[in-house]
């Protein structure tokens, strides 16, 4: 995902004093090894959280199933729109015969999640605006357009918010944003 698209989400985070690191990657052919660097080299040893949509989600899972120093660091994940325990798109897109078109996203879009087992807080934010190809695939769910609800809860997390919002519009909204901030500013500062 282009970090362009985030750009207004991570304004307001900037402005309300936090750090950002805003990553840029390929969302067809995420490359693990320069994104954990990346994350490594900004987090250092400063207490973070992770703000991801979709496949960001997953990508933070990954990253903090790599165990490396610095994910010990990481005190919350929230997550806006991301299918946790996979995503349906994808199995009917393999199911199909075009799951190579996903190239090694598969790995992160394929997985079967089902809990969250790390020390950092899950926030997970799913959208309830069926906007999308979703409602084509699977007539009478629930869903973002683009996610399943049930595909953004985990046992484990520490709080499921939705919002009636499609998967892309959750980027922009403004109750979102406070939602964020709100969980960000909870606890301790970071």
């Amino acid at each position: 995902m282009s970090g362009f698209v985030m750009r207004p989400l991570c304004h307001q985070l900037k402005k309300a004093g936090f750090e950002i690191l805003n990553l840029t990657y390929n969302s067809l052919s995420p490359d693990k090894e320069t994104i954990f660097q990346q994350m490594d080299s900004f987090i250092g040893d400063q207490h973070t959280a992770l703000v991801c949509h979709s496949l960001g989600g997953l990508i933070a899972r990954a990253y903090l199933e790599s165990n490396s120093v610095n994910t010990q660091f990481i005190t919350k994940v929230i997550t806006l729109g991301t299918p946790h325990k996979g995503s349906q798109i994808a199995k009917h897109m393999q199911e199909k015969g075009f799951d190579s078109l996903l190239k090694n996203s598969v790995e992160f879009l394929l997985s079967n999640n089902a809990d969250w087992p790390f020390n950092a807080k899950l926030y997970s934010i799913a959208g309830d605006l069926p906007i999308g190809l979703m409602p084509l695939l699977e007539k009478g769910s629930q869903s973002d357009g683009t996610v399943l609800l049930d595909e953004t809860k985990l046992h484990g997390m520490a709080e499921h918010k939705i919002f009636h919002l499609s998967h892309t519009t959750m980027i922009y909204s403004r109750q979102v944003m406070q939602y964020i901030l709100a969980t960000l500013k909870a606890d301790k500062p970071l």
